[in-house]
């Protein structure tokens, strides 16, 4: 049977195919959102522009569509994939409660000026490292773990890229030094230290809730690239990490030609 393959995550899963000269494969791709943003109702009264709105690029305004209207689990679900890979890299944001709804306070959103729409008037802001946004991370979890249980996709094989930021770049002399002035959003400064913590405790929750996960992670501690096709950035890594990771998913059963031939899929929201 023809592997079937999605990524619940980030660039950091995404840019696993290209890295040696691909580029072309199409896979199931929701990123940009969170668990409790998945099953939280839309937004009530969001209206998408018809035109890509800002700077966003049209893969970025399809991820953001989604987080909003609520469509990527019926995506994943009907496309019925037979390994689904998981990342938590993209829940770095910040919480957006609106009315009744969640959702991801993410770059693209601002970037779009959707937020001045009136159906964010009044929203409040639910800090990523807060014990609010543990709690309602832990509710989609536990939703997310049953969805899993009664459709499709507990014919799934699960697999989770555990991934850090990095805190050290790798010049081009092959030196490493400290990253400095670290942002999640432009004008926000982050700590990388909270949220590597934070990823240690979603990642245990994920396997203590989930089972038959199978776990691929690089050995070594990441650097950042400056020179990354996206920027300089501690989940930008140099190329030597996605090689890492890539061998270890080319062993799993089913992925041996995966980055030879991936499944051909619609490519859902996010970059």
């Amino acid at each position: 049977m023809e592997s079937r393959i999605a990524i619940l995550g980030s660039c950091i899963t995404r840019d696993l195919w290209p890295v040696r000269g691909g580029g072309s494969e199409r896979l199931l791709y929701i990123s940009r959102t969170s668990f409790p943003s998945l099953f939280s109702p839309p937004v009530a009264g969001f209206e998408p522009a018809e035109e890509t709105p800002g700077d966003l690029t049209a893969h970025e305004h399809r991820a953001l569509i989604a987080d909003l209207r609520k469509t990527a689990l019926a995506s994943l679900v009907a496309f019925r994939p037979t390994h689904l890979i998981f990342d938590f890299i993209d829940e770095r944001f910040d919480l957006l409660s609106a009315g009744r709804a969640l959702a991801s306070r993410s770059s693209e959103l601002l970037r779009s000026g959707y937020a001045a729409q009136p159906a964010f008037e009044g929203a409040r802001v639910i800090p990523r490292l807060s014990a609010v946004a543990d709690r309602l991370w832990a509710e989609g979890l536990a939703q997310f773990a049953a969805l899993v249980r009664s459709t499709p996709l507990v014919h799934a094989r699960p697999i989770l890229h555990r991934a850090r930021w990095a805190s050290r770049l790798r010049r081009p002399d092959g030196t490493d030094e400290p990253i400095r002035d670290v942002q999640i959003i432009s004008g926000h400064p982050a700590d990388i230290s909270p949220y590597n913590d934070l990823l240690e405790r979603q990642d245990a929750a994920f396997l203590a809730a989930m089972s038959g996960v199978e776990v691929v992670e690089a050995m070594e501690p990441p650097l950042a690239d400056p020179d990354h096709r996206w920027g300089l950035s501690p989940f930008h890594y140099t190329a030597d990490y996605y090689e890492a990771v890539r061998t270890r998913l080319a062993s799993i059963p089913g992925l041996e030609d995966a980055f030879r031939a991936a499944p051909a899929a619609p490519s859902v929201p996010g970059a």
